[in-house]
């Protein structure tokens, strides 16, 4: 499997699809919600796409948060990639660019049902408010890059 920061439009493309077939498809989440400004190549903001044999598994977003912090959003993997690595593989990347990026910390918002994902990555809760983010509830997570 192969990560790496998005730099193409038909890259951008699949991180888009991906994402789409995931939140928009499976969780119902409304497609004017999911796709935004940020969802451009000149974008403030890295796509990062993971790849096996070529074809797109999963994806994720990394913004500015903060002067010290970055945002991870959008994490997407594609349901017949599940449960092979392919979520922790992407948020490597994703942090490894914020890191690239000058960031010493991430947080991400993370839907209720993935909180222990990303705890085994080293994720802790800011808070245990939880809040509706799309329809769905979510709790926001910090890890020490």
């Amino acid at each position: 499997m192969e990560a790496f920061v998005v730099e193409k439009p038909e890259q951008l493309a699949s991180c888009l699809k991906l994402r789409k077939d995931v939140f928009v498809g499976e969780q119902a989440v409304p497609e004017e919600l999911e796709i935004d400004e940020l969802d451009a190549l000149d974008a403030p903001c890295r796509h990062i796409l993971l790849t096996d044999r070529g074809e797109p598994v999963a994806t994720a977003r990394v913004k500015a948060y903060d002067g010290r912090t970055a945002k991870v959003q959008r994490v997407a993997v594609r349901r017949e990639s599940r449960g092979q690595g392919c979520g922790r593989l992407v948020m490597e990347a994703a942090e490894r660019a914020a890191r690239e990026l000058g960031y010493d910390y991430a947080v991400l918002d993370a839907q209720l049902q993935a909180r222990p994902f990303y705890e085994r990555l080293g994720y802790a809760a800011e808070s245990e408010e939880t809040f509706y983010d799309a329809g769905i509830l979510h709790v926001r997570l910090k890890k020490k890059l």
